[in-house]
């Protein structure tokens, strides 16, 4: 019985065939770029899955994510000259650490709640979220809170440039602290620089007043002295004393001198005086009487003692003697009164001198003491003047805006947010996606092994492949 069957027959097709021409020996232990490539293309569409759930995840976080907005001011600050009084130039092996400082000055609690206060942020719900303790401590809170957002840092190699910047949700926001923080440590700055200055010439001007006080009460002392002793000026009243000491010390020597002739004149012959010698009466007298005398004599050899002529020039010779001695005795009671009036002028002279040395020594001590009342005005006055001449550099310095620190910048509120970087979260969501779409389905293929290709035996089971063929084309069954 011949029965007849319908079977398939396969189409003639010439398929490549592929031999392992690779010995085990140089084969190296691992998955090969021929497996690797079997199993990512067998979980072509799983991985291309992974790789967009983990993008779309990754777009969805960044589109919930908060924004957060960055501000920066840029504050310049100058050490070329910090003390407007002296001028002291800044060391500038000191710049460093000088920069550093004010840094640290603007981190500094006491300007970060300057800005608490000012801001009143301790109203805002924003800054106060999350604060459990009493409202003594609510204003620290808010400064951390403040300092944890606030970056501050130098401009590099050795700027004087400062930079502050602040995050915040809001741009407004952003800018209006970094502002207010770069204003608050600008004012404490101006009031560090100035408050000395300040406090100085506060001093200043009370030494001034003491000065000026000093000077008043000298001026008055001085016056009321010189007022008390008649005093006219400092020098006149005692050269005239002295002038007048001196006239009565040579008026003294005058007077000496003629007492010692008075003395000399009386204790002499009276016949032989200088004032006897000098009168002109007396010498006539004396000549007479010579006269006489010589004719008496050649009379008395003549003419008897009796006669008329000796008797008569013997009574004219007496009469001149009387006269002569009158006249002598008269000069010498004129010289003893002389004497006793010279005496009497010298003793006068004496205690006027005396006096008026006594006068002098006393108007000496007098302008002595004010002259020592003047120097004390003078020096007072001196004083008084170079302090009020540098006053008014002293003021100037304390009234003048000195600050080292002027804004380059200050802080807007930006266009766009600085977190979270969208390009940059997308590109790394992408690079993810794509590693854990290739590494899964590895990592699985590795636990749960297949034959893929020709090394899954070669390699794995150490079974040599004699021929490869291309996956057949699906069957269709013919009528």
């Amino acid at each position: 019985m011949n029965a007849s069957r319908s079977l398939a027959v396969l189409p003639s097709a010439s398929f490549p065939v592929t031999y392992s021409t690779l010995p085990d020996v140089y084969t190296h232990p691992g998955l090969s770029l021929s497996q690797i490539f079997s199993i990512v293309w067998a979980y072509r569409k799983l991985t291309i899955a992974i790789a967009a759930i983990v993008i779309a995840i990754t777009c969805l976080v960044v589109a919930l994510w908060p924004r957060t907005y960055t501000s920066t001011a840029t504050l310049m600050v100058n050490y070329d000259v910090n003390d407007p009084l002296n001028g002291k130039e800044f060391p500038i092996g000191l710049l460093s650490s000088y920069m550093a400082t004010q840094t640290e000055l603007m981190r500094n609690p006491e300007v970060l709640l300057a800005v608490v206060d000012r801001l009143n942020l301790t109203q805002d719900d924003e800054y106060a979220a999350g604060y459990s303790g009493d409202s003594a401590g609510l204003r620290e809170w808010v400064q951390k809170k403040i300092s944890k957002n606030l970056t501050i840092y130098q401009g590099q190699f050795g700027s004087q440039l400062i930079y502050l910047t602040y995050a915040a949700h809001t741009p407004a926001e952003a800018a209006r602290i970094a502002n207010t923080v770069a204003d608050v440590y600008k004012e404490q700055d101006f009031v560090r620089s100035t408050s000395p200055t300040t406090e100085r010439a506060k001093r200043y001007a009370e030494q001034l007043e003491q000065l000026k006080s000093k000077v008043k009460q000298a001026q008055e002392q001085y016056t009321s002295y010189h007022q008390s002793n008649s005093l006219i000026d400092s020098g006149g009243k005692a050269d005239v004393e002295i002038a007048l000491l001196s006239d009565l010390e040579q008026q003294l020597i005058d007077a000496q001198r003629a007492r010692r002739i008075a003395e000399s004149r009386t204790s002499s012959d009276q016949d032989v005086g200088d004032q006897v010698m000098g009168s002109q009466l007396i010498q006539t007298l004396k000549t007479q009487l010579a006269t006489q005398e010589s004719r008496l004599a050649e009379l008395q050899t003549t003419m008897g003692p009796r006669h008329p002529q000796v008797i008569e020039l013997q009574s004219q010779l007496q009469a001149s003697r009387r006269a002569l001695s009158s006249e002598v005795n008269s000069y010498s009671r004129n010289a003893a009164g002389g004497l006793s009036a010279t005496q009497q002028l010298e003793q006068k002279l004496q205690r006027s001198v005396a006096a008026q040395h006594e006068k002098v020594l006393n108007v000496s001590k007098l302008h002595d003491q004010a002259a020592k009342y003047r120097l004390e005005l003078e020096s007072a006055q001196a004083v008084y003047k170079r302090a009020l001449d540098g006053y008014d550099q002293v003021m100037f310095a304390s009234l003048g805006n000195y600050t080292n620190v002027s804004f380059v910048s200050r802080a807007t509120p930006p266009v766009k947010a600085s977190k979270p970087r969208v390009l940059v979260y997308l590109l790394l969501g992408t690079i993810a996606g794509c590693l854990l779409g290739l590494f899964a389905p590895l990592f699985y293929e590795l636990t749960n092994r297949r034959v893929r290709c020709r090394d899954d035996l070669e390699r794995d089971n150490g079974v040599p492949v004699l021929a490869e063929f291309q996956p057949l084309p699906m069957m269709r069954s013919t009528a």
